[in-house]
């Protein structure tokens, strides 16, 4: 196996939304991006209109695909979306700042703290079962586009878990070795043949007079 087997995927949080303006958790909820979120993805598709891509993937919900748009409008590329990319459902704290939940629960928020792989959010998805879902959707697309440069626009929490998955980091430790990523930004995922990966770069930004 050579690097030229390998599949590059260029990962990138979706731009600011509302809900995440206000450090509120927006899973499956469908919110809309700001006027910083969609300036965010226009600076997305000029950094898209300059580099080597050839495939553009995304989440279904609407913030993702309003990322990717303008990537898409300067490659005259058609996104193709992937139901397994979707962000994970947070149960109990959708729509809420984990400070909210603090506020109401301090145990249950005291164990997310310290592994929110174990200890969930009451109601949210298996962060598990999500991040096994959002890993074979990277092998996938990886296996969909042999040597190519693929964006994927997804969710931070989802992209988060996956990358401990194919990075052989335990899933519990994303939210402290990956504190966020940024919206919009970019970070550099070389996926081989054999479903092993590397992370090559992690949160470039665009632009750097875009928040």
């Amino acid at each position: 196996m050579t690097t030229t087997d390998a599949t590059t995927l260029l990962l990138a949080r979706h731009g600011q939304t509302v809900w995440h303006a206000e450090n509120r958790y927006a899973g499956v909820s469908d919110i809309d991006l700001t006027d910083t979120g969609r300036a965010q993805a226009e600076a997305l598709g000029r950094w898209a209109a300059a580099h080597p891509v050839d495939a553009i993937w995304t989440s279904p919900l609407s913030r993702a695909v309003a990322t990717a748009e303008p990537a898409c409008r300067a490659l005259g590329l058609v996104p193709q979306r992937e139901p397994a990319l979707a962000e994970c459902d947070f149960g109990v704290v959708e729509g809420r700042t984990l400070a909210e939940f603090e506020a109401e629960d301090p145990g249950r928020a005291a164990a997310f703290r310290a592994d929110p792989v174990a200890h969930p959010f009451p109601g949210a998805e298996d962060p598990a079962a999500a991040a096994a879902r959002g890993a074979a959707a990277l092998r996938r697309i990886a296996g969909a586009h042999p040597g190519g440069h693929v964006l994927v626009v997804a969710h931070n929490t989802l992209l988060r878990l996956v990358l401990c998955t194919l990075l052989s980091i335990p899933a519990g430790e994303y939210r402290r070795v990956f504190p966020r990523l940024r919206n919009a930004a970019i970070s550099e995922l070389r996926m081989n043949p054999d479903g092993s990966a590397a992370l090559l770069s992690l949160n470039v930004p665009c632009e750097t007079d875009v928040p």
